[in-house]
Order: C-alpha cells, then structure tokens, then sequence
C-alpha cells in the first residue's frame, strides 16, 4: 500500500523558449519607446503652438509700435501748430485781413492733416479734463483747490497727451482737484498722490 504520508508533486512550469522570451522583452522595450516618442511629440507640438502665438504677437507689437520714436518726435511739431493757432485770437482775425484768415486756416488744415496721420498709425491724442487722474496717462504738476469736483478729478490741462495704441506715448501735463467730495470706491485706485515739485513720474511708458 502506497504511503499517503507521500507529497504530491507539486505540477513544473514549462520554460518559455528563449526566443519567444526576447520577443516579449523587445516588445515591452518598443511599447515604452513608443509612448516616450509619443510625450515628446505632444510636448513639441505644445512648445510650436506657444512659440506660434508669442510671434504673433511680437509680430502685432511691432506693427503697432514701430513708429513710436518717430511719432515722439512728430507730435512737438503738432504742438507748435495748435499754439500758432491760438496765438490769432478772434479779434485779430476779425480784423486781420484775408492774408492772415488764409493763413490760419492753412495752419489748422496742417495741424487737422498732421492728426489725421498720426492716428492711421495709431497715435491718439489725451485731453483728460474733467477725468478722473490716471497716473499711467497724466503727469500731475500741481494741485487745485475746487470743492465743486470729486478729489482727483483733471481741473486743468496743461499740455494735452499722446498714446499709442494702449501705451502713453506722451503724458498730459495736468492741474488736479482737491477738497471735493471723494470718488467712488471703484475709482479710488487712481487717486494720485500729492504732486512732487516738479509732477509725478509716470508709470507706463514705451
């Protein structure tokens, strides 16, 4: 009689033929150099699509801004125009003569030419009386007292400004009100502080 005591044998597992077992393992190795190759894709074409936008960008900055030293230089002129303007008060064309008439109207008809130009290229002009002080866009030279205006409020201007595109070309030198009731809360964020002997800097140039 057979020892029941005896342990079955406990069943052999076939050995995987060697070439059966690298192919696996060059599978294993294929599939994971596939899905780094995949992730190295993805992230390029990430990278591509960001460096796409930031030249367009760039692109568009330098279409907008590319007349900026040019424009700097071109709005003294118009400055020098609207003053001729203003130096022939109404009086003095009344009595001046068609010579002077033809005159001034050739000055404005420049200076309405020379503005036209300037804002096809982008550059507007900034008369900000009776705004709210805007440091990005006013340079404050001194204070006023008017009780009759929101504390911050443009009384005056001095000098208007230029900007191009969003960007301030050129402060407008200003006369801001104090004593006046204060401004809306939502507006408070731009009340200036009080003007330095020779005005505020402004923060937002190009």
């Amino acid at each position: 009689m057979a020892d029941e005591t005896a342990q079955t044998p406990e069943p052999t597992v076939p050995e995987l033929d060697p070439v059966v077992d690298q192919g696996l393992q060059r599978i294993a190795a294929l599939e994971k150099e596939t899905g780094d190759l995949k992730d190295q894709l993805l992230r390029t074409l990430a990278d591509m699509e960001n460096l796409r936008r930031r030249t367009e960008r760039e692109i568009a900055d330098a279409r907008t801004y590319a007349v900026t030293n040019f424009a700097r230089d071109i709005v003294g002129a118009a400055d020098n125009l609207t003053r001729a303007i203003a130096a022939v008060d109404a009086e003095a064309r009344a009595t001046g003569g068609e010579a002077l008439i033809s005159l001034v109207e050739g000055v404005e008809l420049t200076e309405r030419e020379l503005m036209k130009a300037l804002e096809k290229h982008g550059v507007s002009r900034v008369d900000p009386t009776g705004e709210k002080f805007d440091p990005n866009f006013h340079q404050a030279m001194f204070e006023v007292p008017d009780p009759s205006v929101p504390a911050g409020t443009v009384v005056q201007v001095m000098q208007i400004g230029f900007k191009i595109g969003e960007r301030v070309l050129r402060p407008a030198l200003v006369g801001v009100g104090r004593g006046g009731p204060k401004a809306a809360p939502a507006e408070e964020t731009a009340q200036p502080e009080a003007p330095a002997e020779n005005g505020r800097k402004v923060d937002k140039t190009v």
